[in-house]
């Protein structure tokens, strides 16, 4: 089988999509993969380093500030589509899937004007612009959340959870004590995402201190662009502060409570493992789709939502103290967050694929 895979941007289009790629490695040991991504994002930098073969393709993203700078995006659209269309005839692809970001929509929209099967898969709650418009072009429609069923076409809409909970099942639990704290008091994780915030961090830095002498321990991770503003505060023993962990799943086995971003990634993370979470969602995303990831857990009491807005010492800390001082209310957190966890989400898109493909 010959398999396309599209995605760019962030991790939470590059992450599931490589959670798919070791998926389709482990089921079928001869399959054929390309991925095609950006020239100037993230996955060109990740990609070529797993060793799977990639091509970079010009594309820029709708400007909602300035429309005139739009009629550039279009002309770079088109000519992305003539590269695309180049690629995958070249390549010819059993299938072509995409993860979301603005790559996709060239790349899905010619495979599917070429008559080659497709599909792709929504993250978030709230569907991004180019799944929402390449919905009605392609075979098959996977979500993360049953809440976003409604916003793409019932008939190939199918409910699969997120495939990067299926890869965070297996990975072993790491100790806190590695990191210097003591194994018999609860940890804290603070995470804004992997490259950190300069809004959060400002608030950050007056807090920290403020958990001296807690009944609980924190590790605040930094984001590797903000490490150095920390560097003059004074911290108590029971506070470490790091810029970045690469096994950070492992440690969040060994945790009680996460405070964090609410972006598609996070939510399968914390979901797989049901890890209790103080969400943050970031306000600077589209349509506001962190606050509308985070609500869909907080209908089901399996997270606590505090706006940007509200983050303050006072506020943070009071709902720190209240959580990891009851035991009862951390477990059905977690109950609730493993009740809408998918464990084998990876697999049910494997499967989908494979349907496809068999026309079946």
């Amino acid at each position: 089988m010959k398999v396309v895979i599209t995605a760019g941007g962030t991790g939470g289009h590059i992450f599931p999509a490589l959670a798919v790629i070791d998926k389709l490695k482990e089921k079928d040991k001869n399959v054929k993969i390309l991925y095609i991504g950006t020239t100037d994002r993230m996955e060109k930098d990740i990609i070529p380093k797993t060793g799977i073969p990639y091509v970079g393709i010009e594309m820029k993203g709708l400007n909602r500030k300035n429309v005139f700078k739009n009629i550039e995006v279009m002309k770079t659209y088109f000519r992305a589509c003539k590269k695309a269309k180049n690629e995958l005839a070249k390549f010819k692809p059993d299938v072509v899937i995409g993860f979301g970001g603005y790559i996709s929509a060239p790349v899905i929209y010619s495979a599917s004007k070429l008559k080659i099967k497709t599909i792709i898969h929504e993250q978030n709650s709230i569907p991004g612009v180019s799944n929402k418009f390449l919905s009605r072009y392609v075979d098959r429609v996977l979500v993360s959340f049953k809440e976003s069923i409604k916003d793409f076409p019932k008939d190939k809409t199918i409910y699969t959870g997120n495939p990067r909970s299926e890869q965070i099942k297996d990975v072993k639990k790491i100790s806190k004590t590695s990191l210097g704290f003591n194994k018999d008091l609860p940890l804290v994780i603070i995470v804004m995402g992997s490259l950190g915030s300069l809004t959060m961090t400002k608030k950050l830095k007056e807090i920290m201190p403020l958990f001296k002498n807690k009944s609980y321990q924190v590790l605040l991770i930094t984001g590797k662009n903000y490490y150095d503003d920390y560097k003059d505060i004074k911290l108590s023993k029971n506070v470490k502060i790091v810029p970045f962990l690469d096994n950070l799943i492992g440690y969040m086995k060994d945790a009680s409570l996460i405070v964090t971003r609410s972006g598609a990634s996070t939510i399968a993370e914390i979901t797989s493992i049901g890890l209790p979470a103080i969400m943050v969602p970031s306000p600077y995303v589209t349509n506001n789709h962190q606050y509308i990831n985070a609500k869909s857990l907080e209908n089901d009491s399996a997270c606590l939502i505090l706006k940007e807005e509200d983050f303050n010492k006072d506020n943070l800390i009071s709902l720190v103290d209240k959580l990891i001082n009851n035991k009862d209310k951390l477990n059905s957190m977690h109950e609730a967050l493993l009740k809408r966890s998918v464990t084998d989400s990876a697999t049910r898109i494997y499967e989908e694929i494979i349907k496809l493909v068999r026309d079946e």
